[in-house]
């Protein structure tokens, strides 16, 4: 579902007036920003990647509670500059093709490991909700037979991610590593995360969980897939790099880009997709993180990518700034009311996202927030939901000031069909 929001000729008019007169940065410059931007953060991402996957290698090596810690521990860190390169979804085709091997969700984790009873079984939905491939180490799919008696990465990239073209059916990413870390959340609506015990990894008679050999193998191969996958991608974003290239390859189609990236993110996907309905639902299982209970920190980061996109100021990992001419100074531009207002709107957000994640950081876990009656949860959730819309409806406005033509933001039932969630 989309939404489309068109210009008007005298706004390009103004537009190119303005930066005829030397006020406006030159829009080549401000796509060349945001795309420094891109190679510092899916950098950042990799670096964080390749720490997880040394604590990964620590864990699998010497099992024990205090390296299953290390590895959550870095698993959590990885995510934070990961989250705020999602604003780059959307409007660049070649991340969102790429994105679903890196961060789909939710998944059906029965395809992966043992499960709880109350799980339940193969559905008609998907045949291969409860396969356990780390307790198979051969299977049937689509009819065929597969050998997983060794688990690599090009078995869950090639044969197991998005079996029979089933989304559910997520083998690879963060999220089938954090399962693999944490394990269920059955705490519903109270208190904890998964607590998956360390002996899931012992390689002696105190493994639990049975397969535990198999199991370090799968932690291992999504992870080394992790960081293959990221490497991958930071180097599209090269001064030789094929997204740098498709960007700026049209300048007004670059801005777009970032403005469908800013919108589709706020509107649909977060406000929608992964707040608002979660809410709807009273569902822990629409957690974004749910086995680690850090979407507190996955909402906040996604709100951050997008302030600094629209800025052009991002903080690397090791405290580097990275910044230059952006599409806040293009709009200041043409009219300085308005990006005084987008800035303020953003900074609104923000907070919101803030609250959520200090409530979180004291103990009102976000699974918690989403339980059915629960006031203070449902405003926390909404403050951050009834932001992110309002800053779209601005970002709305600046398509129109900047006369981009037609750019279509993602939609979300959550928020335009309320009723077709329950149907």
């Amino acid at each position: 579902m989309t939404r489309v929001f068109s210009t008007t000729s005298l706004a390009a008019l103004l537009m190119a007036t303005a930066a005829a007169a030397g006020d406006a940065p030159a829009k080549v410059d401000i796509l060349d920003t945001y795309a420094d931007i891109a190679e510092a953060k899916y950098d950042d991402s990799l670096r964080a990647a390749r720490k997880l996957q040394a604590a990964v290698a620590a864990l699998v090596e010497q099992p024990s509670a205090q390296n299953l810690t290390a590895a959550r521990q870095a698993w959590v860190a990885a995510r934070v500059p990961y989250q705020q390169t999602e604003v780059y979804r959307f409007g660049n085709p070649i991340v969102d093709d790429w994105e679903g091997k890196v961060n789909a969700w939710p998944l059906d984790e029965g395809l992966i490991d043992y499960v709880d009873a109350a799980y339940g079984g193969a559905t008609d939905e998907n045949e291969l909700a409860v396969l356990n491939v780390i307790a198979s180490p051969s299977f049937e799919l689509s009819g065929q037979p597969v050998d997983a008696t060794e688990i690599t990465p090009e078995l869950l990239s090639e044969t197991l991610h998005e079996a029979d073209g089933i989304e559910a059916n997520v083998a690879t990413g963060y999220h089938a590593i954090e399962f693999l870390l944490w394990g269920q959340d059955l705490n519903g609506h109270g208190e904890g995360a998964g607590n998956r015990p360390w002996t899931d990894y012992a390689q002696d008679e105190s493994c639990t969980g049975g397969n535990c050999d198999r199991r370090a193998q799968y932690l291992v191969a999504a992870t080394d897939l992790l960081v293959s996958d990221l490497e991958w991608m930071a180097a599209q974003w090269q001064d030789d790099g094929a997204a740098r290239a498709a960007l700026t390859d049209d300048a007004d189609s670059g801005i777009s880009a970032i403005l469908t990236g800013m919108g589709s993110l706020s509107y649909g996907e977060q406000a929608g997709e992964r707040m608002r309905l979660g809410l709807m639902l009273n569902d822990p299982e629409e957690e974004h993180d749910c086995f680690s209970d850090n979407t507190h920190n996955s909402h906040f980061y996604d709100g951050l990518g997008i302030q600094n996109v629209y800025l052009g100021r991002y903080v690397r990992i090791d405290g580097t700034p990275v910044s230059g001419p952006s599409l806040s100074d293009l709009v200041a531009a043409s009219d300085p009311a308005l990006d005084t207002e987008m800035k303020t709107k953003l900074a609104n957000t923000m907070y919101a996202l803030g609250q959520i994640k200090t409530a979180a950081e004291a103990g009102f876990a976000y699974d918690q927030m989403l339980e059915r009656g629960n006031v203070g949860g449902e405003t926390l959730i909404m403050g951050g939901v009834e932001g992110l819309i309002d800053q779209t409806k601005t970002i709305e406005r600046i398509v129109s000031v900047l006369g981009l033509g037609n750019v279509a933001f993602e939609g979300s039932d959550s928020l335009d069909n309320p009723d077709a969630v329950f149907h």
